[in-house]
């Protein structure tokens, strides 16, 4: 499978998700800047964490009209799979392809530490190989990771079962303690926490492993099935 790790200036997790996908995954990773405007050869994409654009005007807002978004509607309008972490989520937001908004941290500090988070779905194409209900450690690393939406976007998002991961003891003050949401179609998936470093024991962590083993997986399936 081929994926393509999106670089906008001041991406710093870039490195680690391509380091994610392809030394440890074994699969084929591009970083690909945010001018470009084709995403049609890649099998996936992927939205790494850092500061876009220095976090400017609001996160993920500036790099939410960078012209490679409008590839990665496109892709993401075919079913591909297209995965935004941390700031990747945040530009998703600001960019219409998730629903809500992102807040600053309700202590109004930075947060960096291990989180335990929940698997609340585990029949997406980023979470099948997790168990229902399992308890998952990733790192997180925001300082407006304060996932919002209005009362409707909730019942919206519960009516299409679109919460995949929650907080356990929640860090932030999301709505709903709400750590990560797919789109209707499933195809999306934006989240704060980091499974691009909870990748080995070293690390404190390898939970991240299998949301990258579900969705190259179901890449060959669907390759499969139109081979």
């Amino acid at each position: 499978m081929k994926y393509a790790v999106i670089v906008f200036p001041g991406s710093n997790c870039d490195h680690d998700l391509h380091e994610a996908v392809s030394t440890i995954m074994g699969e084929e990773a591009t970083f690909v800047w945010h001018t470009e405007r084709d995403l049609s050869g890649y099998d996936g994409i992927l939205l790494p964490g850092g500061f876009s654009y220095g976090d400017y005007l609001r996160s993920g807002a500036i790099a939410a009209m960078s012209p490679i978004l409008t590839a990665v509607k496109e892709e993401a309008g075919k079913g591909k799979p297209v995965l935004g972490i941390c700031n990747g989520f945040q530009i998703l937001l600001e960019s219409g392809l998730l629903p809500g908004a992102m807040l600053r941290n309700e202590n109004q500090s930075f947060i960096c530490r291990p989180q335990q988070i929940k698997v609340v779905r585990n029949d997406t194409l980023f979470t099948e190989m997790y168990e229902w209900g399992e308890r998952v450690q990733f790192p997180v690393a925001h300082g407006e990771g304060n996932y919002y939406c209005d009362e409707k976007t909730l019942k919206q998002l519960q009516a299409h079962n679109q919460i995949v991961f929650t907080y356990e003891g929640n860090p932030n003050g999301s709505v709903h303690d709400i750590a990560g949401i797919v789109n209707k179609e499933g195809n999306v998936l934006g989240m704060m926490p980091h499974p691009e470093r909870a990748m080995e024991k070293l690390l404190g962590s390898e939970d991240g492993r299998r949301l990258f083993q579900s969705m190259i997986q179901h890449g060959r399936e669907r390759y499969a099935t139109y081979a």
